[in-house]
């Protein structure tokens, strides 16, 4: 079975801005194949994709990233007590470390809006 993209807006990345000189195919997957095909499967909404995303970026200990995938979160239809709650959920599998450092993210890109 073919998949149907997800009818939505195009994600918007600064990948280009900070990789586009030094790494142009890198650009290139991330907005073509990451955000122009995987995100846009239709077997998973944008809300899910987020909401795993955020788990696994969390679970990795890659804090840097989490700030551009709140804000997508929050974009996709997740709120920020539902963050909150997958990351309190998450500590216990994941550890307090990372869900401290998760939440200061959290807390520092909503308070920012």
């Amino acid at each position: 079975m073919k998949n149907k993209p997800n009818k939505h807006k195009a994600i918007a990345t600064s990948v280009s801005a900070a990789y586009g000189k030094i790494a142009p195919a890198f650009v290139q997957y991330t907005e073509e194949v990451l955000f122009g095909e995987v995100w846009r499967r239709s077997e998973l909404s944008l809300r899910e994709r987020s909401l795993i995303t955020v788990s696994a970026l969390m679970t990795g200990g890659n804090v840097k990233q989490l700030d551009y995938h709140f804000k997508l979160a929050k974009e996709n239809g997740i709120s920020e007590e539902e963050l909150a709650e997958a990351v309190t959920h998450l500590a216990f599998y994941t550890g307090w470390p990372r869900a401290d450092s998760a939440l200061q993210a959290l807390k520092t890109g909503f308070e920012n809006e």
